[in-house]
C-alpha cells in the first residue's frame, strides 16, 4: 500500500503550508520520491511505476481522508504518509516517507498517519488501533524515528529469492493430490478459504469474506488468476499458492504471494511440492528466478522450507507496532 500526489490547488484550509492530498494522476511523481528514498536506503529503487499506481485506487482507501503530501514552495514533492486499515479490524497500517536531505517536515506527517489510524479503528468500532509501519533493516534513520514515537519491532520478514540457470523440472503431484487454476470462481472460493484457515494465526492476518479478497485482487494490474494454483487431496481444498507479476516489470522474476496449507493437511510435504510447482510455472515462463516474503516468527511455513528449496535471503523488512 503506497500512496501520494497532489497539487497546490488541492491544499485543504486549516492545514499546514505544503500538506494537499493525492491524486491518483500523481502516481509518476510519488514513485520519483519513493524511488529516491529506497535508493538512499537499499540502494535501488523497490518498486515500479505501476505498482504506485496500482496503490492509489485499491479498493477501500480514501485519497481525501487517508493520505497527505508534502510540497516545497517549488512544488518539489518531498513527503508523503498515509493509514489504511485492515478489512473492518483494528489493525491499520502507516506509512511515512520523507526525501533524503529534506528537515521540517516528518513529525508532522507521523502525526497525522497516527491520528488517522485512530480514526479509522475508531470508524470500525474499535477502543484502540493497533498501527504497523514496514521499515527496511537497513534503515536506522526511521527505525530511529519509528522508536521516538512508540513503535517497537514485533516482527521481520525475509525477502527470498532463487535463481534459475534452465527449465526447471516440475515435481510430480504425491497421491490423491490434483492441481486446479484459479480461472473459476469455484477454485478461486476454496483457495479463499484455504488462504483464510491457513493464515489464521500469522503475524497481521485479518480475516475478510471472499468478496473483499477477490476485489482487492483483481483491482491490482500484476494480478493473474491463472497463476493461482488450489491443490485438491483426494477431492478435498488442502492448499493454495498465488504468484503474481509483482517483480516481473524490474526483476523479471515470479512472486508468490501467497502459499497456505490448511492444518489438516500440514506435514505431508504440500508446501513444498507447491512451491516447487511455483518455480516450475515461473521458469516455463521465462522467469529468472522466483521471490517471495516470509515472516521468519511463523513457524508455519517455516524459514527452514524456503532455504531448503534452493532461496536464499535478499532483504530484510522489519515491522514495528504500536498500540494506539
Amino acid at each position: 500500500m503506497r500512496c501520494f500526489g497532489g497539487r497546490w490547488a488541492c491544499r485543504m484550509p486549516g492545514m499546514h503550508q505544503g500538506i494537499s492530498r493525492p491524486r491518483a494522476e500523481d502516481a509518476a511523481a510519488i514513485y520519483e520520491l519513493i524511488s529516491a528514498y529506497d535508493t538512499s536506503v537499499i540502494g535501488a529503487p523497490d518498486m515500479t511505476p505501476q505498482d504506485v499506481a496500482d496503490e492509489l485506487v485499491e479498493p477501500g482507501f480514501d485519497l481525501d481522508k487517508d493520505a497527505w503530501l508534502w510540497h516545497e514552495p517549488d512544488g518539489r514533492l518531498v513527503g508523503w504518509a498515509w493509514a489504511f486499515r485492515k478489512g473492518d479490524s483494528e489493525n491499520v497500517d502507516v506509512e511515512v516517507i520523507v526525501r533524503p536531505g529534506v528537515d521540517g517536515v516528518k513529525d508532522e506527517l507521523w502525526r497525522l498517519a497516527l491520528e488517522r489510524a485512530k480514526e479509522l479503528a475508531a470508524e470500525a468500532g474499535h477502543a484502540h488501533a493497533t498501527a504497523d509501519i514496514g521499515i527496511y533493516r537497513d534503515d536506522d534513520g526511521k527505525r530511529a524515528t519509528a522508536a521516538e514515537h512508540g513503535f517497537e519491532a514485533a516482527t521481520n520478514f525475509h525477502r527470498m529469492r532463487v535463481d534459475f540457470d534452465g527449465p526447471v523440472e516440475a515435481p510430480a503431484p504425491p497421491p490423491g493430490v490434483s492441481l486446479h487454476t484459479g480461472e473459476t470462481d469455484e477454485v478461486r472460493r476454496e483457495a479463499h478459504a484455504v488462504h483464510q484457515e491457513g493464515f489464521a494465526e500469522h503475524f497481521g492476518f485479518v480475516k475478510v469474506d471472499y468478496d473483499h479478497w477477490y476485489e482487492r485482487r483483481q483491482a491490482q494490474s500484476v494480478n493473474d488468476w491463472s497463476q493461482l494454483t488450489l491443490a485438491r487431496v483426494d477431492g478435498e481444498p488442502a492448499a493454495m499458492v498465488q504468484c503474481t507479476n509483482m517483480f516481473l516489470p524490474d526483476e523479471n522474476c515470479g512472486y508468490v504471494a501467497t502459499l497456505a496449507v490448511r492444518p489438516e493437511f500440514r506435514g505431508h510435504g504440500l508446501g513444498r511440492f507447491l512451491l516447487r510447482h511455483a518455480f516450475a510455472q515461473d521458469a516455463a515462463r521465462g522467469r529468472k528466478g522466483t521471490i517471495l516474503h516470509v515472516d521468519s516468527n511463523n513457524t508455519t511455513p517455516a524459514l527452514g522450507l524456503y532455504t531448503s528449496a534452493g532461496m536464499r535471503p535478499v532483504l530484510v523488512i522489519d515491522v514495528w507496532r504500536r498500540r494506539l
